[in-house]
């Protein structure tokens, strides 16, 4: 059972990361950084399509990996 969640894990990790990588932008350039970004934080319309997709996919594979590493940590623990 061990290796199965370690092997999940490893998997979930990869996934997190490609889904990271792949949203797409919210700021145009670098400057915008130093900026600050309250104005668009309360005027921003909600999310639609492919952004909204993998701000979904993200947030599951993200609970799916703390549960997975909780797991782990029970096991490890016995």
């Amino acid at each position: 059972m061990y290796q199965f969640l370690l092997t999940v894990m490893l998997i979930l990790s990869v996934l997190i990361i490609i889904a990271v990588i792949m949203q797409p932008s919210k700021q145009n350039s670098a400057a915008s950084a130093f900026s600050g970004g309250a104005s668009e934080l309360f005027g921003k319309a909600k999310a639609r399509g492919f952004e909204a997709f993998m701000k979904r996919a993200t947030t599951v594979l993200g609970v799916a990996w703390v549960a997975v590493a909780i797991g782990l940590a029970f096991l490890s623990s016995k």
